[in-house]
């Protein structure tokens, strides 16, 4: 049994080749012409895509590292212009409380010293014709 399997596998081996070697001479081969510009213009498509893709890629790591530069300085003001402002607001309102404070005062001293005119001008007006 093992020899007419050996000799079923050689056949068959035998049989591949030969039908290989039937497809290989169908095959429309390319002239040596035709396979020197076939090969420029692969080499040469290849080296243009490896250029756009390098270029490409120079140009945005440049993009990228600048845009973090710049992202970076725009947090870093903003942060600054927050603290500042948050200062200032605090400034304002202590500010705004004492002017407020001082509008009060200022309109209580107005308004007394009203009264204690109109009270002084009453207090005259009884007292001289009494007199």
């Amino acid at each position: 049994m093992a020899k007419k399997e050996q000799k079923e596998n050689t056949k068959n081996k035998k049989s591949f080749f030969k039908g290989f070697k039937a497809e290989l001479k169908k095959v429309s081969w390319p002239t040596p012409k035709q396979l020197v510009n076939n090969t420029v213009a692969v080499i040469s498509i290849v080296l243009l895509t490896a250029f756009i893709v390098f270029a490409l890629d120079v140009v945005f790591e440049t993009i990228n590292s600048q845009g973090i530069n710049r992202l970076k300085q725009m947090v870093s003001n903003s942060s600054e212009e927050n603290t500042t402002s948050e200062e200032n607001t605090a400034d304002d309102t202590s500010e705004e409380g004492e002017t407020t404070e001082s509008t009060e005062n200022v309109e209580a001293e107005a308004t007394n010293t009203e009264t204690n005119t109109n009270a002084e001008e009453t207090t005259s007006e009884n007292t001289t014709p009494n007199e």
